[in-house]
């Protein structure tokens, strides 16, 4: 039975574990089959998903989206680092009481989903990394400077800091994001809590950590993965993403062209179909 027709709609709910500490998500789609989990990126709440994806996605599959630990409607506080997290992603899983998922993540959940799959390796069946590079990769370390200045931008300019760092300063770009932004503020009534700014520093020293770590053997992961970025992605720089794509086996590779960190958001349609295909 689908529950809902679109993610605009879908209510939030709530699941507690044994001590009483709540996650919230939401979820669409048909309840059967494997489940897709969403794992989304640094400052997000629920409210930042692209309802054109989760839609989309939902024609044909269970999506469900959540906000990990001391995120928008979730109790706890947020971890400084990305190993915590993903326990933290595991443990919402098992609450659903899933024993098999599809896993995508976006950025900071890209980061997430590959700790995730070396700690839970069994419970994952596909893997799609967005936007998002291996431990240790090029650039990573550098995303609360790069975050730091268009947040300054943002403020001089007055337009949503994701216009710049989702998006490539050009005609489309600025087109693109524009129709993102229209998108994401859809969603009239029971819309998600804000992140704080503790916890948004939270994950910066998360992902500042992640960055400057050693690198893993990302040959353990055997799952069929694919992986997906824009050819200009200042945040996560586009190399990270070959690089996952050359030291993961077996993986796939998805660039898309004149798009930035949030090349999904740029070509939501497409991106919907290639997953779809890959999910298949």
């Amino acid at each position: 039975m689908t529950i809902h027709y679109s993610y605009i709609d879908a209510p939030n709910l709530f699941i507690q574990d044994q001590h009483g500490k709540r996650f919230a998500y939401r979820e669409l789609g048909e309840k059967k089959g494997t489940p897709i989990i969403l794992l989304t990126h640094l400052s997000a709440n629920l409210d930042n998903w692209d309802p054109r994806i989760i839609d989309g996605l939902a024609k044909s599959h269970w999506v469900i989206a959540f906000d990990n630990v001391g995120v928008g409607l979730s109790d706890g506080k947020v971890p400084n680092n990305i190993p915590q997290m993903a326990n933290d992603a595991i443990a919402f899983i098992k609450l659903l009481g899933f024993s098999k998922i599809d896993l995508i993540g976006l950025s900071m959940g890209g980061m997430i989903a590959q700790e995730l799959i070396v700690k839970e390796s069994s419970i994952v069946r596909k893997l799609v990394l967005v936007g998002t590079g291996p431990r240790g990769g090029k650039g990573i370390s550098n995303v609360t400077n790069i975050t730091n200045l268009d947040f300054v931008r943002s403020i001089f300019t007055f337009r949503d800091i994701k216009t710049y760092l989702f998006f490539q300063n050009t005609k489309n770009g600025k087109n693109k994001a524009k129709e993102f932004l229209i998108q994401i503020k859809k969603r009239k009534n029971h819309r998600d809590k804000s992140i704080s700014l503790r916890a948004y520093r939270s994950q910066l020293e998360a992902i500042n950590k992640w960055g400057k770590d050693k690198p893993e053997d990302l040959s353990k992961i055997v799952q069929p993965t694919l992986i997906i970025n824009g050819d200009h992605d200042r945040m996560v720089p586009t190399e990270n993403s070959h690089d996952l794509a050359n030291r993961i086996p077996g993986s796939k590779l998805k660039i898309f062209e004149h798009a930035g960190h949030g090349s999904l958001f740029q070509y939501p349609k497409e991106f919907v179909e290639i997953v779809i295909k890959f999910l298949s």
